[in-house]
């Protein structure tokens, strides 16, 4: 009886220890509509990771990005040349959305007249293809999981470091990464928690106007800012129980 009363009281112990070092993560930087920008000191260079999903979630992640970049008000735009180093994650086989990032990093250099060299793009297996059977669905996004982790560390012992900010729309894919940077943080590899690395930014697809997207409902709850393209959906009751949610207008 005492060796049970022990067990149950170690396992609340860490239960109790492990949630709260999960508040402490997502908390600090679970507040809305609050100015923020990725902690770095003074002239370091930068690491924005960009996850790009096939079809539509791609379209619309390269026309918020083509809007924000040219945007003529300084709150609104993305500087891009605060970001030397870029990251773009596409599933496996989609070799539409990397030769799209390829030809958007191209035109950005173009006009900046600078160079793409510090722009890479990394692949990693869709976490579930198109038709596949539900129940295989957990093995492939646990692998599609594990080479997410490798994405993010695999840089972390070199100048480019962990990404400062990681940027995405909704694919499945982006939920399965963030998740993976998640865990990292939590873990602090790498010093990853403390540095203030892998700041997340999550926009809900223009598409979703009255309701949000699976991939919305869960990431509300672990993103620093989520941003949704319909104020209605600021109402909706995950947007509320969260406490997060920001309406900027329309982005794409």
């Amino acid at each position: 009886m005492a060796i049970l009363l022990l067990a149950i009281l170690l396992t609340l112990t860490i239960t109790s220890l492990a949630a709260y070092r999960l508040y402490t993560i997502l908390q600090p930087r679970s507040k809305p509509n609050k100015q923020w920008s990725p902690q770095r000191k003074r002239g370091e260079r930068t690491h924005l990771l960009i996850v790009l999903g096939s079809g539509g979630h791609t379209a619309e992640m390269l026309s918020m990005l083509s809007r924000a970049t040219s945007e003529t008000t300084p709150s609104h735009r993305l500087n891009w040349s605060d970001y030397q180093f870029r990251t773009w994650v596409v599933g496996a086989g989609d070799s539409i959305s990397a030769q799209r990032a390829k030809d958007f990093e191209t035109s950005l250099a173009v006009k900046a007249k600078t160079e793409t060299a510090g722009a890479v793009i990394s692949t990693v297996p869709r976490a579930r293809k198109i038709h596949q059977p539900i129940l295989t669905a957990p093995l492939s996004s646990l692998r599609c999981m594990l080479a997410c982790c490798v994405v993010l560390f695999q840089h972390s012992r070199t100048e480019r470091g962990f990404p400062d900010l990681i940027l995405c729309n909704g694919p499945a894919t982006a939920t399965i990464l963030i998740f993976a940077s998640l865990l990292l943080r939590f873990l602090d590899v790498g010093g990853c928690q403390r540095e203030g690395k892998m700041r997340t930014v999550y926009v809900e697809s223009w598409a979703r106007v009255k309701r949000l997207s699976l991939s919305g409902r869960l990431l509300v709850w672990v993103v620093d800012r989520f941003l949704v393209q319909w104020p209605q959906l600021l109402e909706e009751g995950v947007c509320k129980a969260a406490g997060k949610g920001e309406y900027l207008g329309v982005l794409v």
